[in-house]
Order: C-alpha cells, then structure tokens, then sequence
C-alpha cells in the first residue's frame, strides 16, 4: 500500500483516484471547490466531472492541501497545466523532498514555453519526477476498460517505482526514460485533435482526418527531435497512440472543441459550450512559439494557432495546406542525408 494524494479534482484525477484506490492504496484527494467537494459527499459521484461514476467512500476529499499531503509518498499532479505553477508555488513548503511527483497534466505554459517537468524543476527541485500519459479517457479508466500508459522518468527506479503503483489488471504501466518526448507528445497532439474536431466541423472526411494525423505527427516529431526527445517515442503511445485516441474520440474536448470552430462558433463560445478546460487552445500558442523559437516548420501547427488567434476563416486555412510548396514526404530524412 502506497499514501497518495491527488491534487486535482476533474475527471482525469477522479478517474486515477478511484483507480489507486482500487489498487490497495490509501488515498487522499484535494479539490479547491467546496460546493464541489460537498457534491461529492451527498451524491458519492464526482457529477460535474465524472457523472454517474462512484468513488470509494474512504477517499478522503478535502480542500485543505497540508491535510491532503500529510504523510504521502506520492502525488498525482492533476490540475490543468496552466495551474501547475500557481498550485506548487502556492504549497511548496508541505512538500517533502522525498515525495514522489507524478504529473498527468499535458500542456506547455504559455509565458515561458516550460515543459511541467521544468516548472516542478525549478520549484520543487529535489522531488523525484515522473509524467504518466497515453490515450487514456478518464470515462473509460473509470469503467475499468483495458487502457495502456506509458510513465517516463530520467530516474527509471521512479519510473518504475510509478509503474507498480498503478499498474492493474485493466490499466497497463511501460516505462520510457524520455521524459521530454512524452511530455511534448501529450501536449502536442492536443493542438492536432483541435485540428481534426475543426475538419469534421468542417464536414470533411476521413481522408482529411488522417492526413492531418499523420503529418500533424511527423511536426511533433519534428519539434521533439530539435528539443532533444527520441524520435522514437513519437512512434509509442505518449505519440501515436494519444494521437489516434484524442483525434478519433467524441470524449476529447479538443476535438469537441475543434467540431464547433469547424461550424463557425468563435473561440470563447467554445471554451464556454465545453465547459470544461480545452488544453490545445492555449497549448497552441506554446507550439507555435516553440516552432519559431526551435526554427522548425509546422504548417498544421501555424494555421490552428492563426484560426484561434488571428480570427482566420479556417476554410481558407485548408486551401493553404493543400497548396503549399511541393514537398517529399521524408524530406527530414533525405536533407540528412
């Protein structure tokens, strides 16, 4: 048995709470919201977030962090990234350097374009680290639907250490010492799923679909090389595999959220109509900084950023794509060479 906390109360954290707690482990989770937190106690059911799901009664819930993170060996960061820094700022000094992070959170902040292990870095410099991602729907984790994730950590004995600590029957743990790759490709892929809701919105088909999947992934890929991830975990399921799930899935926000900038909606009557966070939005102008910043072309990338950002009417984004300047599909590849 392991004392976990989760910090986060939607419906990733729920979902990996109930999971924990059916591993055996004692388990502890923070929301900030009262009134949600007093939902959860009349109803056993987290219902804004993970309706019609029941958590284990020995939860504890609370929005008393030192009561939360008393006596844990590990946390799951479950916050939306863009409240990553502000929750471990806000708490640093109830961490213990021994504590175990372990961030689910995929987005890149905005400001400083700082991966969440470089913001737990600088804050919380002598926890150990490790991400935890994948194509992994919090409702179907919840239902028990077989899922794999991969947990990535420079130190694979944390790594590992992860991988035993979640590992179940119906939820399968791989280690990857990538942290950067799996990082960015959890991020990264948000902004193509936005790309993939805005084509069906669109009314386009599965032709487009999959040409925006498979080149969306090849500027990941792309982008990760030149910030030193393998190119190989691309291929796995932080890259591909998270890809494929959130492009495909009516359970994705961004691609819900892609759907209705495809029929016309602008972009604050999305985040509105969702009505839960819609990480690609923002994670979107971190790629294309990064895209300037690393000087790496990402056409898919740099419309998306100009249809949320620069109000561009996204059929002529479309047109753009298609006629661009001829090109080998391992271009990469062959200028290598």
């Amino acid at each position: 048995m392991v004392r976990v906390g989760v910090i986060g109360g939607g419906s990733w954290g729920t979902a990996l709470a109930i999971l924990l707690r059916n591993n055996s482990h004692d388990v502890s989770m923070w929301l900030r919201d009262e009134r949600q937190i007093e939902s959860i106690r009349k109803t056993g059911e987290n219902k804004k977030y993970l309706p019609d799901i029941k958590i284990p009664k020995d939860i504890v819930i609370s929005n008393d962090m030192e009561e939360v993170t008393h006596d844990r060996e590990l946390f799951v960061l479950a916050v939306p990234s863009h409240g990553v820094r502000q929750v471990l700022k806000e708490h640093r000094n109830l961490f213990k350097k021994d504590q175990v992070l372990v961030n689910v959170a995929k987005g890149i902040e905005n400001d400083t374009l700082m991966r969440i292990s470089q913001i737990a870095g600088e804050i919380l410099p002598e926890n150990p680290y490790a991400v935890l991602s994948g194509p992994s729907h919090a409702e179907e984790v919840a239902l028990n639907m077989p899922t794999t994730v991969v947990a990535a950590s420079k130190d694979m004995n944390i790594a590992e250490y992860v991988q035993d600590v979640f590992m179940s029957p119906y939820f399968r743990v791989y280690t990857n010492p990538d942290v950067t790759g799996v990082e960015l490709g959890g991020a990264l892929k948000n902004v193509i799923a936005l790309g993939a809701g805005i084509s069906d919105g669109l009314g386009y088909g599965d032709n487009t679909k999959a040409a925006l999947m498979t080149r969306g992934m090849t500027e990941i890929a792309r982008l990760g090389e030149k910030m030193g991830a393998n190119v190989i975990t691309f291929a796995g399921l932080a890259g591909i595999g998270d890809l494929v799930v959130t492009c495909t899935s009516m359970h994705s926000r961004n691609r819900r959220a892609g759907i209705l900038i495809g029929k016309g909606m602008k972009v604050d009557e999305v985040i509105k109509s969702v009505g839960m966070v819609v990480e690609g939005i923002k994670t979107t102008k971190s790629a294309y900084e990064l895209a300037r910043k690393y000087d790496v072309r990402m056409p898919i990338t740099k419309e998306i950023y100009e249809v949320l950002y620069e109000d561009k009417d996204v059929k002529n984004s479309v047109v753009n794509l298609m006629l661009r300047d001829k090109k080998h599909e391992l271009e990469d590849i062959i200028q290598k060479y």
